[in-house]
């Protein structure tokens, strides 16, 4: 017998524009608790080369008809128990192929607080509705209908009535609902006017004040932006078609005649619409708007993060790590090659000429007795005169001096894991330690932060924050994978975002590794408590042992594929380290003798590229910047000045720009080139190293305009 294939992932296959093999296979790992980064590295064959991003839209997709799928059996229980699902109901349930058609479906049936049209029912007024509604025969006697009783004291009660329950008719017209859903969604206009009394107070919405613009051309930045002020009561927002574009529309589809029933008919339609369709649908295209902001800034959000995580480490250097501040002073750490806390104390570079000097000589002493390589220097209040301190001193040019961005490092320095990690020590030294391991490894220290802290978003605190939290967490996750981790020195933090781990057990192989000393092998790993055979199969690849027996350990070669390798050796008739140490061997290999049912040619490819470069980390090289020098404040700005400066956030309409002057730039995205931009992605980073030229300097309300045109 044939099987059928799935519906869900035949939808999933016409919407991503994927074979239904490659759905079907990723479904089916995801269902047996593989991870993305497993199957985007180790599955390729499987899945047909596909990425992570591809197979996390797999991901999703699924979730979103599971959901749909609860939803339309919750709406057959709730129809069954009331004894109104009919076989044409049943049908038209469970061929809805979205939520909102489900909805529409679901519409007249749905349990309703008590309405104008129920009220109108229980008067004994829907046989004068059909009546008026259908148009035929004999004229209606709204007179007839007339009961003190019943509350309808007058015939004109009884047609406000009719009308009533015919609005209600037209509003639940389930194709009426989607015709018009497009309408909204092509031909809304968004108009945005200010609360006269909450002007002063919202002054940061000015731009809005008197707006309006079409709303499926609005950029997602401004809708945002709209939505904030409106639930800060500033603005107040209308998202409708001119009513010109739709009431003429439904008096022809529903007024057949202009007789005394047309004009009840003629009165209904427009109150349907005002009353009932217009608010209903402007709230369903909020809602849609609201969505399409959100995963337009959370991709925003999650590439900046990408950038970030990703940004190039110095690596295995001591390290010395200043805090600045000004009326306290800067505190000082210095820091091990693995990012140990050697010493700290605090130094007053900002305060009087004895305090200099007094800091002076601390710094020198203790960069000599540690042997110091790099000094790193937060990027907060009082940086750029320290940096201007620390250059002064005359240290030996060997040393690195250079400034780190400090986005979050109080976050850290106040979360349960710096508790945990400094029980000992206040919260500026464990600031400081992180802004010093931040320049060491970037990756493995913002890790311990909530992404969201960072601050390289768009409108981050108004987007779905679990949607955030997800498309954040898939970054985290996708970057530590893609770099690896030592297991020997890895933190807590970093080892649950490896494949396969989780919080539970990270905290299991620190524990295992404090008892027991250093892995030697990654077989080894299945000894800690809890890490079975599928967890081990999706964490092993990622995780690397240097200086293991095995030198295939440090790399990312699978263990599964271990046998593999050793059978090139034999072959070549040498050792595995004689093969990955010998260019020459692993280019006389012919990897298709290799391949078999298991094991294909993207496999084999992955591997000999692991050969060449065992357990290579993708990040770039580590390249020393530095601030233009007396340019310390917004004040020593000039128009026309061409400056060093770093990407700090890259948003849809342009990017921010640190020029040392403890207040960001934007070069808007009409100034990111000399051609057309469409995204600023395309042209610039997160962490970049630019030239600027600086446009226009506006010290009141501390902007600063810069552009890469001409630079």
């Amino acid at each position: 017998m044939i099987a059928q294939p799935d519906p869900h992932q035949l939808i999933i296959s016409r919407e991503l524009g994927l074979s239904a093999g490659q759905v079907s296979a990723t479904a089916g790992l995801l269902a047996e608790g593989a991870t993305i980064p497993f199957i985007a590295r180790y599955r390729k064959e499987a899945t047909g080369l596909l990425d992570e991003l591809q197979i996390a839209a797999i991901r999703d997709q699924l979730a979103r008809l599971a959901e749909l799928d609860k939803r339309r059996q919750a709406i057959l229980s709730s129809l069954a128990e009331r004894e109104l699902l009919s076989d044409e109901l049943r049908v038209a349930v469970q061929s809805a192929a979205s939520l909102t058609v489900l909805e529409d479906i679901y519409l007249p049936y749905r349990p309703k607080r008590r309405t104008r049209s129920m009220i109108a029912r229980e008067k004994g007024l829907e046989p004068l509705a059909r009546a008026i509604f259908s148009g035929k025969g004999a004229p209606p006697q709204p007179q007839d209908f007339v009961s003190e009783e019943k509350g309808v004291l007058t015939p004109d009660d009884a047609l406000a009535g009719a009308r009533d329950i015919i609005a209600e008719w037209i509003s639940e017209d389930a194709p009426l609902r989607a015709r018009l859903r497009t309408l909204f969604a092509d031909k809304s206009v968004i108009i945005s006017s200010v609360v006269k009394k909450n002007q002063e107070s919202g002054v940061k919405f000015r731009d809005y004040f008197d707006w309006q613009a079409q709303a499926a051309k609005t950029p997602g930045h401004r809708l945002l932006a709209m939505f904030r002020g409106e639930n800060e009561k500033v603005l107040t927002l209308s998202l409708r078609p001119p009513e010109k574009d739709v009431l003429p529309m439904l008096q022809r589809l529903f007024v057949r005649k202009n007789d005394f029933c047309g004009q009840q008919v003629s009165l209904a339609v427009e109150d349907s619409y005002k009353r009932l369709l217009a608010p209903s649908l402007e709230n369903e295209l909020r809602t849609t708007l609201k969505e399409r902001a959100d995963r337009e800034a959370i991709q925003v959000f999650a590439e900046n993060l990408r950038q970030l995580l990703l940004a190039p480490p110095l690596g295995q250097k001591r390290v010395m790590a200043l805090d600045p501040g000004f009326r306290t002073g800067a505190k000082l750490v210095c820091l091990d090659g693995q990012g140990k806390l050697l010493e700290f104390t605090a130094i007053y570079p900002t305060h009087s000429e004895r305090k200099q000097e007094e800091a002076g000589r601390v710094v020198v002493e203790l960069c000599s007795r540690y042997a110091i390589e790099a000094i790193a220097i937060g990027n907060g209040t009082a940086g750029r005169e320290t940096e201007s301190f620390v250059r002064a001193l005359g240290l030996p040019a060997a040393i690195i001096i250079t400034m780190v961005d400090e986005s979050g490092a109080s976050v850290y320095s106040a979360s349960e894991t710096a508790r945990a990690e400094f029980p000992d020590h206040d919260v500026t030294v464990r600031g400081a330690v992180s802004i010093g391991r931040r320049l060491q490894d970037p990756l493995a220290e913002l890790v311990k932060i909530d992404a969201k802290a960072i601050g390289v978003g768009q409108y981050q605190h108004d987007v779905n924050q679990s949607e955030l939290k997800k498309g954040l967490e898939d970054v985290v996750v996708s970057c530590v994978n893609s770099v690896g981790v030592e297991v020997n020195t890895a933190s807590q933090e970093l080892l649950t975002f490896v494949s396969g781990l989780g919080p539970a057990l990270a905290k299991n192989i620190i524990t295992f590794r404090n008892e027991h000393g250093p892995f030697a092998a990654r077989q080894q790993l299945l000894k800690v408590p809890r890490l079975g055979a599928k967890a081990f199969e999706q964490c092993a690849g990622f995780l690397r042992i240097h200086g293991a027996k095995n030198p295939l350990d440090a790399s990312g070669v699978h263990p599964e594929r271990y046998a593999v390798v050793e059978q090139m050796a034999r072959d070549e008739g040498c050792s595995v380290v004689e093969l990955i140490e010998q260019e020459a061997r692993r280019k006389s290999i012919e990897i298709s003798r290799y391949v078999s049912d298991s094991v294909g040619l993207p496999t084999l490819t992955d591997i000999m590229a692991e050969l060449a470069k065992p357990g290579r980390d993708p990040r770039q090289t580590f390249s020393l910047f530095a601030f233009s020098e007396g340019i310390n404040t917004i004040d020593d700005l000039q128009p026309g000045m061409k400056l060093p400066g770093i990407v700090t956030n890259v948003t849809k309409f342009g990017a921010f720009v640190d020029l040392g002057v403890h207040q960001d730039g934007l070069i808007h995205i009409s100034q990111l080139a000399d051609r057309f931009v469409r995204d600023p992605a395309e042209v610039v980073k997160v962490r970049q190293q630019v030239t600027v030229r600086v446009v226009e300097v506006d010290r009141q309300r501390k902007r600063i305009a810069l552009s890469l045109r001409d630079v």
